[in-house]
């Protein structure tokens, strides 16, 4: 038997794991398209902030892939996936067989299609490299312009605001954190991020980067021109599927995968930010690009490859932050639209505590917690156990 994993991050990682644990001989590749594997993406604006050092990016221990058994082929892609001869062709003209594969190819980073965009100083937060290019231009950085207002964008914000730059993000939307927050929690969010000198632009949208040698100046759609020596865009993540459309294996936001992590394609598996798994919230199938589904789906996967029968559960849009001393948490649903959700609230704004339930017939569905966020992983039972809790829903916001 053969395993072959494309992608080195949390999910292909765990995945060696849980085929070691069941198969401790057969061979396994892993095919990695950065040359550092085994570092979380999750701390990369710590590293920036400049509150913890390179080395306590990694996850696992450098000698993870000789300990496990594992030739992993680091800085190459895979271009080619050919379902008929089971053989992955990688950048480096190889060409390596498979009896299973592990789609685990992760998500980039949405990048801006203006004019301007291809200058130097334009930047992502998502690899160890993008963090260097950082650090290569930030002695001569006075402000930087934020280009979104998620949780990309507010870290990044962060590690500059903590690196002392001043820093202006431009938020499209109404809100910051508009995909994990209701308006309220947004709002209380904004006011502690505002305190500590970080700039908030509500309903801009960048329309063109200006600059000669580097970056100058960002122009907003109302014409506003920003001046800065530094962009980053944090407008989310996309899915990698190209590489498995191109195979024909179904894709639609994701790779599709059955309840076991299987794709269309026969002894060909996904799983992580790529994979599109049914969501245990809304009973509908969505990506949920975040570390703790890849974990679990890696290890899931890696566990049906090596020849048993793991059923998955469903992922759940699960988020943890922190910035300036006030920690959020939030999960499920929190924004729901239509009439068939309830809404239970209470806030403290002179303390800054706010926390919601969502709830559909009787179902927690969804939470947020600002401030105080120790009892979160009650709600986390509570969504995923699928129970009524009508009867005691008068509680739930104690």
């Amino acid at each position: 038997m053969h395993y072959v994993i494309i992608g080195g991050s949390a999910a292909g990682i765990s995945c060696i794991e849980a085929i070691r644990e069941i198969d401790k001989k057969s061979d396994i590749t892993l095919i990695g398209d950065e040359k550092l594997s085994l570092y979380s993406r999750c701390l990369l604006s710590y590293l920036l902030a400049g509150v913890i050092n390179e080395g306590s990016l990694y996850f696992k221990k450098k000698d993870f892939f000789q300990r496990h058994k594992v030739e992993a082929v680091l800085g190459v892609r895979a271009n080619k996936i050919d379902l008929k001869s089971q053989t992955v062709t990688a950048s480096n003209k190889g060409t390596i067989g498979f009896d299973k594969l592990l789609i685990a190819t992760g998500s980039r980073s949405k990048m801006l299609d203006i004019p301007g965009v291809e200058r130097t100083g334009i930047f992502a937060l998502r690899t160890i490299k993008d963090v260097s290019g950082i650090e290569a231009i930030l002695k001569k950085t006075r402000t930087a312009v934020v280009l979104g207002g998620g949780l990309i964008g507010l870290r990044a914000a962060y590690a500059l605001n903590n690196r002392g730059v001043i820093v202006k993000v431009v938020v499209k939307s109404p809100q910051i954190l508009s995909q994990i927050l209701d308006k309220t929690a947004a709002d209380l969010m904004q006011e502690r991020v505002e305190k500590k000198g970080i700039e908030i632009m509500k309903g801009l949208e960048a329309m063109e980067i200006l600059g000669k040698d580097g970056v100058e100046s960002v122009v907003m759609d109302n014409g506003t021109k920003l001046s800065c020596e530094l962009v980053i865009v944090g407008k989310g993540v996309e899915p990698n599927v190209e590489l498995a459309a191109d195979a024909k294996i179904k894709t639609q936001s994701g790779i599709i995968v059955d309840d076991y992590l299987a794709t269309s394609a026969k002894n060909v598996f996904a799983a992580g930010d790529a994979a599109q798994t049914s969501d245990i919230t809304s009973g509908e199938t969505t990506l949920n690009a975040i570390w703790p589904c890849a974990v679990e789906q890696g290890k899931i996967a890696g566990k049906n490859m090596a020849g048993e029968k793991v059923k998955y559960d469903g992922s759940m849009a699960m988020n943890s932050i922190e910035f300036f001393g006030l920690p959020v948490i939030s999960m499920g649903i929190t924004r729901p639209r239509g009439g068939d959700y309830e809404e239970l609230t209470a806030i403290n704004k002179q303390k800054n505590l706010y926390k919601k339930v969502v709830l559909k017939d009787g179902v927690m569905k969804g939470f947020i917690s600002v401030g105080k966020i120790e009892n979160a992983g009650i709600y986390n039972a509570l969504i995923k156990s699928r129970v009524d809790i009508a009867a005691i829903k008068d509680v739930l916001l104690n």
